[in-house]
This record gives structure tokens, sequence and C-alpha cells, in this order.
């Protein structure tokens, strides 16, 4: 299992900017880009996000909303010639979903797209949180998806060619 494109990794807090940089560098990596959402919108304030998220991004980008199967969304895109480059947006929120569905399924998730980030022949941009910033969670939950966050984002890190962080709008460069 090689990489041949550059795949990277941007980090950031709320509203630091990681999204407009992580577009920015999709932009910048040809000319096909394919958006992976996984947001999904539970309540109206989320559904006017994903809306504004939706009306910034260019029109020609494709989309593919997909809350848990990330790697058999990856995969579907890895067959077209020549790959598009994937902005997947973002890890948090598909952690979040992955926690709700139980055990088994978080388990075979993570792998799956983990793997699959290592056969994605063309450029990624995955976003996510940086939560290690912040306090220690009050409810186990809490304590448990900042955990499995940073697990996850040092995993992405060691397999990621390049790791970014946006701070205040300004990005970082970790790796």
């Amino acid at each position: 299992m090689s990489k041949t494109a550059k795949h990277t990794l941007v980090l950031g807090g709320i509203r630091s900017g990681k999204s407009a940089l992580a577009e920015r560098l999709a932009a910048d990596a040809g000319p096909r880009v394919v958006y992976l959402a996984t947001a999904t919108a539970g309540d109206g304030e989320m559904a006017k996000r994903i809306a504004r998220h939706r009306e910034q991004r260019p029109r020609e980008w494709g989309l593919v909303e997909e809350p848990l199967d990330l790697a058999g969304a990856i995969g579907a895109q890895g067959g077209q010639s020549p790959a598009p480059c994937l902005l997947v947006d973002c890890m948090s929120l598909w952690l979040s979903n992955l926690l709700h569905e139980g055990e088994a399924v978080f388990a075979s998730h993570r792998k799956a797209f983990l793997e699959s980030l290592l056969e994605y022949p063309g450029p990624m941009v995955i976003v996510s949180n940086e939560v290690g910033l912040g306090t220690i969670g009050m409810d186990p939950l809490t304590r448990r998806f900042c955990d499995e966050l940073g697990w996850l984002n040092q995993t992405l890190a060691r397999q990621c060619d390049r790791v970014l962080m946006s701070v205040a709008g300004l990005p970082l460069t970790l790796k």
C-alpha cells in the first residue's frame, strides 16, 4: 500500500479558518474536486451551517454526503480516472456520528477509512478539529470523543504527507 499523491491533514479549533484553508488547498490540487461532507442536519442551526458551506463552495465541485461510510465513498471516487481531489470535512462530525452508532460500527468504519486513505490514488485534504487544547470533558461521552479524536488525528498525521494547523485564519506547518 503506497500513496502516490499528496494527502494533507488540516487541523484547527472552531472558527479557526481550517475549512477555508482546506478549500484553498483542494482548489490548488487540480481541476476536479469532490467535497466529501460528513455533517448531518440534526437541527435548524446545523441545516443553516450546511447550506452556508454549500453556497461558499465552487459550483463545479462535486458533492458526496456521507455521515458514516467514508471508506466506501473514497473507494467510489478512487475508481475514477484520474481520481479527483477529495476534500473530507470533517473528522470530528464523522467521529461523533460513528460513536452514536455503537462499538462495532465505530471500529469497522474507522479501520476501513484509514485503509482507504492509504489506497486513494488522488490528492486528499482532510479537515479535523483539534480538541486537545481545551479542558477535560465533564461526561464520559465527551471524554471518549476527545480521546478518540486525538488518537484519530495522530494516526492521520502519521499517514498524511503534510499536516497544517489553522490558528486565527493563519496556516502553521506542522509536517
